[in-house]
């Protein structure tokens, strides 16, 4: 616990400093010109932000005498956000889904670069202030079968199945309290959070299966459950104008078994708008869950991008 207080210490630090080189009066100014595409056209407290984006890259190699391998790969993203506040009632939903492959002139498969789907809700009702009572439900998955690849005794290319669709999918909820600034700058903490971890029994019911290692779910079982505290930030922020940054930070202890390994959950996308189509697009992700994988899971996707406000 005291592990993952230093971590949102850190977190929130690092907004301070960032929010001292910019008054409020700015960072409200550059907001509204970075949103112009926010809808709110009911005037009944929903408003919805969001883009849709594209990354192409192409690769071709003719008689080059330093190398290389033909290839071509695209990257589709969302981020879409759908929004309610009016009087003591705040209801914050957020939607990330991306997907991408890789083609290789050499590779007899289509590799990915890029998979997730991710749902997060919060619903809140004012406490004081701009403290709300919460309940969230946070939901991910991947889209597509998921590979380890290698070779055969001859050499050639070979993959093995590893992951797919809800194997693994992950489903968090519970209540909290929730504080929020704005929509750029919200908390939520939750001390009794419910986490399911769910897999296709085919991945835990092989002969040999070692059990709880596939992402700590117990032979021939399709579920694992966890009791815990959960706290998640969000922060966003124009840092000149046409760059914005999304900062998303997840973190979870587990009551039930070794405590002290905080699952981390920290996602950065960045957009430095081009014009009104095209941008370059930064997205990272760093996972730690030592019931996935011991050591941290990195992800990264940079690009120049078509992107479609809406």
């Amino acid at each position: 616990m005291k592990n993952l207080l230093q971590l949102l210490f850190i977190f929130l630090a690092s907004f301070s400093l960032v929010q001292a080189q910019n008054t409020e009066k700015e960072l409200i100014k550059n907001t509204e010109k970075a949103v112009k595409f926010i809808s709110d056209t009911t005037g009944n407290g929903w408003k919805s932000t969001g883009n849709v984006s594209f990354l192409f890259n192409q690769s071709n190699f003719n008689n080059w005498i330093a190398g290389g391998e033909n290839n071509i790969s695209g990257n589709l993203g969302i981020n879409y956000n759908i929004n309610y506040k009016k009087d003591d009632v705040s209801w914050d939903n957020k939607i990330l889904a991306s997907y991408g492959i890789l083609q290789t002139e050499n590779s007899d498969f289509e590799k990915k670069t890029d998979d997730r789907l991710e749902i997060n809700s919060i619903y809140g009702k004012r406490a004081f202030g701009n403290w709300y009572y919460s309940f969230f439900v946070n939901f991910r998955t991947q889209f597509t079968k998921g590979y380890v690849y290698g070779q055969d005794a001859n050499g050639a290319e070979i993959r093995t199945e590893n992951t797919n669709f809800m194997s693994p999918g992950y489903l968090t909820f519970g209540p909290g309290i929730f504080w929020k600034k704005s929509d750029n700058l919200k908390l939520n903490f939750a001390p009794l959070t419910s986490k399911m971890t769910f897999v296709d029994k085919l991945y835990t019911s092989d002969i040999g299966y070692v059990d709880e290692s596939y992402f700590g779910v117990k032979a021939n079982k399709t579920m694992r459950y966890e009791l815990g505290f959960y706290a998640s930030a969000y922060y966003k922020l124009d840092i000149m104008t046409n760059v914005s940054a999304e900062n998303i930070l997840n973190l979870y202890s587990n009551y039930l078994e070794d405590p002290q390994n905080i699952d981390i959950d920290y996602s950065l996308n960045i957009v430095m708008k081009i014009n009104k189509f095209l941008s370059t697009n930064l997205s990272f992700q760093a996972i730690y869950d030592d019931n996935a994988f011991q050591g941290f899971q990195t992800r990264e996707v940079f690009g120049l991008g078509i992107n479609y406000l809406f």
